[in-house]
């Protein structure tokens, strides 16, 4: 295979996605679709498209050739590694204030739509179903050290620290994607299958997934917030783009993984920051106007990125 076949082969991976993205963007410029619509249709997929899709994908899949602990304990403690990385440049290069939401802008990941939707378009049900094991621990490790690193530079006295703790607790243990996880997760390994009038309804339902939260991400973002300061932003945004990518997948290429397990963890560590830190940002008094810039570059980046990134490892030989 020439090397433009590979490129034209990972274009079409990719584009798609953030074509949605895009498409998101020119539909609440032309007033097609509004805030109201975005949080009413996020809402929608986080409580019940969102769900759906990782359930159905973990029952159908094969855990004999998916589910490898090894995986899901390397991502962790990639996840915790990056975590420390950034916090570590964070208290060398940024003020006091900016390094919390810096930090978490530089590691959290928006796994849960555009890394499974790059890992559905690459791998099929496979990527599915290894990209619904990781979500386990994406959540996790993502919402309890976002809420550690915002609570340090945030002065606390012990009952609020005791009421924000007990809330993020709360929010993991109810969490609809992890419920998805340990729902589908047994049914996987006993081989039960849904019956056909179900299983279809739920892929009507879960098929709206990719497409509404895609859209919902580009009618989200806004490039004005950019023109408010780009320094602080563009420098975790080369943490969640380029750096931590790079320095994970290479791990976890020298350590032994390869194929699609290598490929889904790249998608994963790739993802641009997730709107969800906005949110966290600001409920816990941080910088909400460097989140905004950070999330609006990152999936700004995130088309070129990603691409050159699956194709350096395509044309390698590795995924």
């Amino acid at each position: 295979m020439s090397l433009t076949d590979i490129f034209l082969g990972t274009l079409g991976i990719t584009l798609p996605v953030f074509a949605m993205v895009f498409i998101g963007i020119g539909l609440k410029r032309l007033g097609w679709i509004d805030q109201n619509f975005v949080n009413t249709a996020s809402r929608l997929v986080f409580r019940g498209t969102l769900p759906t899709l990782i359930f159905l994908s973990l029952i159908g899949a094969d855990l004999g050739n998916t589910f490898n602990p090894w995986l899901l304990l390397y991502f962790a403690l990639a996840t915790l590694a990056s975590f420390f990385l950034c916090w570590a440049w964070a208290g060398w290069r940024m003020p006091r204030h900016l390094r919390g939401v810096y930090v978490q802008g530089g590691f959290r990941g928006n796994c849960g739509i555009v890394g499974m939707a790059l890992a559905h378009g690459m791998y099929g049900e496979a990527g599915l179903s290894i990209g619904g094991l990781l979500l386990g621990v994406v959540i996790l490790t993502y919402n309890i050290l976002s809420v550690v690193v915002l609570s340090f530079y945030r002065p606390r006295d012990k009952g609020s620290r005791l009421a924000q703790w007990r809330s993020i607790a709360k929010h993991i243990l109810t969490n609809p994607l992890i419920l998805a996880v340990l729902a589908a997760t047994p049914l996987a390994l006993f081989e039960v299958r849904l019956p056909i009038w179900l299983a279809t309804t739920g892929d009507y339902f879960a098929s709206l997934t990719l497409p509404l939260a895609l859209i919902c991400i580009g009618g989200t973002l806004s490039t004005r917030a950019l023109k408010r300061g780009y320094g602080p932003a563009l420098g975790a945004s080369t943490w969640k783009m380029v750096s931590i990518p790079f320095l994970a997948t290479a791990t976890a290429w020298l350590i032994g993984f390869e194929g699609r397990e290598l490929g889904v963890m790249f998608l994963f560590f790739a993802s641009p920051t997730a709107a969800a830190a906005f949110v966290m940002a600001k409920a816990m008094g941080g910088d909400e106007t460097l989140t905004a810039n950070i999330i609006a570059l990152t999936t700004l980046m995130a088309s070129i990125t990603i691409t050159a990134g699956v194709f350096a490892l395509r044309v390698a030989g590795l995924i």
